[in-house]
């Protein structure tokens, strides 16, 4: 660590973000700027895309994009800054899987896997989930998952998940 306390050496993260409130559009470009200014530089931005709601299924659709940056900080201090990034743009966790504003999912950390009570990296549920898997096999399909040891685009070939996703615009 240098004497701020941070990682001297980058990290690349990989985030899902997603809204089916409001401007959604413009809501993922307020949590994009949001990133920029305070987790790291934005390095791969996949296509948006557009899915039925997960979880709860009566709620409108979701946009969705996939984004990779390049961040100093640790696992913990980026989950910290993605929760304050959600509060500033005014997400309430009132209901799991509900209508949001902004959700902002830590997909993968580098390579490394993360164990802790409230964060656990890679996103446990993200072999699941084509909403997460397709953005992601847009801009990383060769990386590979560092639990399943499969590429993106093994584990979407493999996925079971029916809900389509569809790229928007």
């Amino acid at each position: 660590m240098n004497p701020s306390g941070h990682y001297n050496a980058m990290k690349e993260v990989f985030l899902l973000l997603g809204s089916n409130v409001g401007d959604t559009i413009r809501h993922l470009d307020t949590a994009r700027q949001f990133l920029l200014e305070e987790i790291g530089a934005l390095s791969r931005l996949s296509s948006l895309y557009r899915t039925k709601a997960w979880g709860i299924t009566d709620q409108p659709d979701f946009l969705n994009q996939v984004v990779a940056l390049i961040s100093p900080y640790p696992p913990v201090e980026v989950l910290d800054r993605i929760l304050s990034i959600e509060k500033k743009m005014g997400r309430h966790r009132l209901v799991k899987w509900g209508e949001r504003i902004i959700d902002i999912d830590i997909l993968y950390y580098n390579h490394q896997i993360v164990d802790y009570q409230n964060l656990k990296i890679p996103h446990p549920l993200l072999q699941v989930r084509n909403f997460a898997l397709v953005p992601l096999v847009e801009i990383a399909p060769d990386f590979v998952h560092p639990v399943f040891l499969r590429s993106n685009a093994e584990l979407l070939a493999k996925s079971t998940d029916p809900l389509e996703v569809e790229k928007w615009g």
